[in-house]
């Protein structure tokens, strides 16, 4: 794939230009990306960061280090309080722009700290399609996409990852546990431990890509497609996680796992239900 390897080579000339950076690091396939290029064109010039806080599950937080260990990535651990935030608890509809905002008003003051040039984010051509309110808070603080500038779209972002040996080409699309509550639904550190909670569960059984929607007494699991039988075969031990972490009603989503569940109710989709059957992604 010519074109592909002229976006490879394009993405290293547009990071090595930056000088230095700092890559704002979730762990998810996006990031992990642009981390390992920062390291290859930068080198001693570039860090990482990763934002703690309730809405990063904890399994997520144990994969970065590791994956920022694996391709000598300097990592550096800072607490996020989003939840703290005027606008982010009470989740309306632009909560992601609270979220990058935090995000990003820790990374700009640690990058001049450190004396690096440019704050990194992991956005892709794709993301620019769906509703991102946090686009807006890192055009507004400055933030760099590498990604788009590149014009890389997120299959391109998983295939030039298995070319470079990453571990995370083929990972499961990732989300703040944030995005698991419907707009306007509180969002506490409780209800997110228990959708950690209920999540790391779904993993231990085996589930790969999947979602723990919350819905007060009702949690709403959607599994990937080719995984719904098992869910339905393996319902029992389902529920079991999902009263264990406080849920009175576990619901198995017969669509199966989409990315951007909650945002399907924010206007009037043509074709509904031809079109969520066949959504993929995070």
């Amino acid at each position: 794939m010519q074109a592909l390897d002229e976006k490879i080579d394009r993405l290293r000339t547009i990071v090595r230009g930056y000088g230095s950076a700092l890559v704002a690091f979730s762990g998810g396939a996006d990031s992990a990306l642009v981390l390992k290029i920062a390291v290859d064109e930068l080198g001693a010039r570039s860090r990482g960061l990763i934002a703690v806080s309730p809405t990063l599950a904890r399994r997520e937080q144990e994969a970065a280090r590791a994956f920022a260990t694996a391709v000598g990535a300097l990592l550096d651990v800072v607490a996020s309080h989003e939840l703290e935030r005027p606008g982010f608890a009470a989740n309306p509809t632009d909560r992601c722009y609270h979220c990058k905002a935090e995000l990003l008003e820790i990374a700009r003051p640690h990058a001049d700290r450190l004396g690096l040039a440019e704050v990194l984010l992991g956005t892709n051509l794709d993301d620019l399609g769906d509703h991102r309110p946090g686009l807006a808070a890192a055009r507004e603080r400055g933030a760099r996409s590498p990604l788009v500038e590149a014009g890389m779209t997120k299959a391109e972002v998983r295939e030039a990852s298995r070319r470079l040996g990453l571990t995370t080409w083929d990972k499961p699309q990732l989300a703040c546990l944030s995005s698991r509550f419907p707009y306007g639904t509180a969002i506490t550190p409780e209800r997110l431990e228990r959708v950690d909670r209920f999540e790391e569960g779904l993993h231990d059984l085996g589930f790969r890509q999947l979602r723990v929607r919350f819905h007060d007494q009702v949690a709403r699991v959607e599994l990937e497609e080719s995984e719904l039988l098992r869910g339905f075969e393996q319902r029992r031990e389902i529920v079991a996680l999902g009263r264990a972490v406080g849920f009175v009603f576990v619901t198995l989503d017969l669509v199966g796992f989409r990315s951007g569940a909650m945002n399907e109710g924010l206007a009037p989709i043509p074709g509904a239900r031809l079109t969520t059957l066949g959504r993929r992604g995070g």
